[in-house]
């Protein structure tokens, strides 16, 4: 891992089955799992090695970007994968000029949206963007 770079760009309507079998292979076997919602139609592809290794599911709203679901591979996971691709979505609401990022159901990453700095307001995460 150490000397590699994460790649992120767009999702594309032909990662589709890249994407499918990233999320089945790395959501089986977890212990009270977000329920697997529909591939994302929007969001953030993060690739090592030319393999899929993290999604983002975003949506833009007129006040906010709202990440609807990140998924980091299994194995990667506490290796800076996922700040990586959250310091992206807030580059992103930067440049769309949206000074929030929220999370409706963090599922079982509240503790990781609390280490990157989200603020819980009840069931939602919130973190402002500068």
């Amino acid at each position: 891992m150490r000397g590699l770079r994460l790649f992120i760009r767009p999702i594309d309507p032909s990662d589709h089955p890249a994407l499918a079998a990233f999320v089945a292979r790395n959501r089986e076997g977890r212990p009270n799992p977000t329920p697997t919602p529909a591939l994302p139609a929007w969001g953030l592809l993060g690739k090592l090695l030319g393999d899929v290794v993290a999604i983002v599911a975003l949506e833009v709203t007129e006040d906010a970007v709202r990440i609807d679901d990140i998924l980091v591979a299994e194995d990667l996971r506490r290796k800076w994968i996922g700040r990586g691709m959250l310091r992206e979505v807030e580059q992103l609401a930067t440049r769309l000029d949206r000074h929030r990022i929220i999370v409706e159901n963090a599922g079982d990453a509240r503790e990781f949206f609390r280490r990157v700095g989200f603020q819980s307001e009840g069931e939602r995460w919130v973190r402002v963007v500068p």
